[in-house]
């Protein structure tokens, strides 16, 4: 039987619930945070290149936590998501140094302990990702683990919607009901990283993926969010010199008249 406190947690999805599921999540679940991120496309457009963005967290350090694996590109974030596989690390002071070598010593900055990620998807479709942010004193016990199932399969309901063979959702009555599904969601502002790494390929004449890369070491270099800069490349309010030769002078602003 669920226990009451992931029965809060499941009222928190309801629609038109103005609770917070995160910071429920993180009371019940006995874990230090919890980070719900989704993809901003369609399940078929989902692939391993895209990263979530996140929906809710609670507290503060589950955000930065996010934003921080997000910029540098790795970490069990990063792992399960392209993996589509939970990775548990409740001690990231186990971790292998080489395994996410940037990362680990920034989680430690920030105070995480150890964190345990769950993809949500349901078939083929890559919905998003379920963080948890532990307190490094051990593996998450049975129950937790239970508790983080039923939770995990509450959030794939809530974004998808329990939904019928002609597309109506339905509810726990058995009838149709208003579509109030939660996913795909709006507002999301990621998409701005990939615009600008579309846009730097073609600046450096590099792969996608080489792009990224520079714009990541970017943003870990200058201390900004991965979003900030990409934001200043779309506008035009800051360029990458041609990577051919690289001089390490990086990005710089235009020069004035210049766009």
């Amino acid at each position: 039987m669920t226990r009451e406190g992931m029965a809060e947690v499941l009222r928190c999805l309801r629609p038109g619930s103005d609770r917070d599921p995160a910071a429920a999540g993180a009371r019940a679940l006995g874990v230090e945070g919890v980070a719900v991120s989704v993809f901003g496309q369609s399940p078929a457009e989902a692939d391993s290149t895209r990263a979530p963005e996140p929906l809710w967290c609670s507290p503060e350090l589950s955000l930065r936590f996010e934003e921080l694996q997000f910029t540098l590109g790795e970490g069990p974030g990063p792992d399960a998501t392209r993996a589509g596989i939970p990775v548990l690390e409740p001690d990231l002071q186990r971790v292998r140094p080489d395994r996410w070598p940037v990362l680990l010593p920034a989680a430690r900055q920030l105070g995480v302990h150890g964190v345990c990620c769950f993809p949500l998807a349901l078939g083929g479709a890559r919905l998003g990702l379920l963080t948890l942010l532990c307190g490094g004193d051990g593996p998450l016990s049975d129950r937790q683990l239970r508790d983080t199932n039923t939770l995990t399969a509450a959030l794939i309901a809530a974004l998808l919607g329990d939904r019928g063979p002609a597309g109506q959702r339905i509810g726990s009555n058995g009838n149709t009901v208003d579509d109030d599904r939660l996913w795909p969601p709006e507002g999301l502002q990621r998409a701005v990283v990939h615009q600008a790494t579309g846009m730097l390929s073609v600046q450096l004449g590099t792969s996608m993926a080489d792009a990224l890369v520079r714009l990541r070491a970017s943003a870990y270099g200058s201390e900004r969010s991965l979003g900030d800069v990409a934001e200043d490349i779309v506008a035009r309010r800051l360029r990458f010199d041609d990577g051919t030769q690289d001089d390490g002078n990086g990005p710089h602003l235009p020069e004035s008249g210049e766009g």
